[in-house]
């Protein structure tokens, strides 16, 4: 399994451009196969950073995800909408179990 993590902090102004296209990055990552999660929610503390949460099954499916073509028209976007460097950790996770 693979977890993402992604967060960015936009440039003032560019927020909500960010968040839409944000939001078809999300709606084109669900469906795929070898998707187990895909959350990017904006930061409670900074109104103009997004953190991105994306669960894949393997690097197939992480890989196959990234060639969408709005992820790459979003990455293609990001120099426009940042304020600075993503960060951004690959993990790569022997098991999980549910919580509780």
């Amino acid at each position: 399994m693979i977890v993402v993590r992604f967060k960015v902090r936009c440039l003032p102004g560019k927020t909500e451009q960010a968040r839409a296209t944000f939001q078809e990055v999300i709606e084109a990552s669900r469906p795929l196969t070898g998707v187990l999660s895909f959350d990017i929610g904006q930061d409670l503390s900074d109104a103009n950073a997004f953190v991105a949460v994306e669960v894949f099954e393997d690097h197939a499916a992480l890989n196959q995800q990234e060639a969408l073509p709005i992820v790459q028209k979003t990455i293609g976007l990001l120099e426009e909408l940042i304020a600075e460097a993503p960060e951004a950790t690959i993990y790569n996770v022997s098991s999980a179990e549910p919580w509780g």
